[in-house]
């Protein structure tokens, strides 16, 4: 579930291992550059952690933000 932190929306993501979160930072990324909004995120191991923000908007949540969080969210469901 994503939440609002600090004019961000964060989640974590946890898979089985390693090979399963960077092929789910793979399709982040090519969603990602579709949408022209990138993340700031980072991967240890099996989790991928997501920020969303919109820099050009201040570093705050836009509806830019929002919707990306809805694409991340359909990749996995």
């Amino acid at each position: 579930m994503w939440q609002e932190k600090e004019n961000r929306l964060e989640q974590t993501f946890t898979f089985k291992n390693f090979s399963e979160a960077f092929a789910f930072m793979a399709r982040v990324a090519l969603l990602a550059e579709k949408m022209d909004h990138h993340p700031d995120w980072s991967n240890s191991w099996n989790k991928v952690q997501i920020q969303l923000t919109t820099h050009s908007a201040g570093n705050r949540i836009t509806e830019k933000d929002r919707k990306l969080a809805e694409a991340i969210d359909r990749l996995i469901n």
